[in-house]
């Protein structure tokens, strides 16, 4: 009974948050950091889309060198050869990131407003299909929202691949740097 209630004051305590508490202020100049290079990258859309995009083609070079060595684990002869082939797509998949990132821009927009489309309708019919339980609605608004903006960045594709991947990036950027910072105030405020 006492291991019980020495856990709960523990918990109550916060003890666990303590060396989080004492680092606050870092955490508030992580954020700042973040937010400034938000707002860099949201007045500069078109260099935060190219960015990103280099990001993307650095990621496929790592996974496809990554799956060439994997493919040396395997023993069988045809299985190393199909992970071969797929490590070495993705390391010239990368490079041609590099080679022409407009073009990669413009792929990865189609696939994500493709995919933002998608999720959407699959929203829809999850939100329809629950609409006995009470957050229906808002998985509804919530999926019409997806869906209106995959459709808008399918409509003005391919000038939106110039713009869309640099406006998600920066604010996503924005976004976390506004939670690290309210997260650090928040534990000085604790401590």
């Amino acid at each position: 009974m006492t291991h019980a209630s020495d856990a709960l004051n523990h918990l109550q305590s916060g003890s666990d948050t303590a060396p989080l508490r004492a680092k606050w202020g870092w955490i508030v100049a992580l954020g700042v950091v973040y937010l400034i290079v938000g707002l860099i990258a949201l007045g500069s859309v078109a260099m935060a889309t190219v960015a990103s995009v280099f990001v993307v083609g650095v990621m496929m070079i790592i996974a496809g060198v990554a799956e060439v060595f994997s493919a040396f684990q395997i023993k069988s002869w045809g299985r190393f050869l199909l992970w071969a082939l797929l490590g070495v797509l993705y390391i010239i998949a990368g490079f041609v990131t590099f080679e022409n990132p407009l073009l990669a821009a413009a792929v990865l927009t189609l696939v994500l407003g493709a995919s933002l489309v998608a999720s959407g309708v699959l929203r829809i019919v999850l939100a329809f299909s629950m609409k006995r339980e009470t957050p229906w609605v808002l998985v509804l608004l919530s999926a019409v929202i997806t869906l209106l903006l995959g459709l808008l960045i399918l409509a003005h594709w391919p000038v939106s691949s110039l713009y869309v991947l640099g406006l998600f990036l920066g604010i996503d950027l924005v976004v976390a740097g506004a939670g690290w910072i309210g997260l650090g105030l928040g534990l000085r405020r604790v401590a």
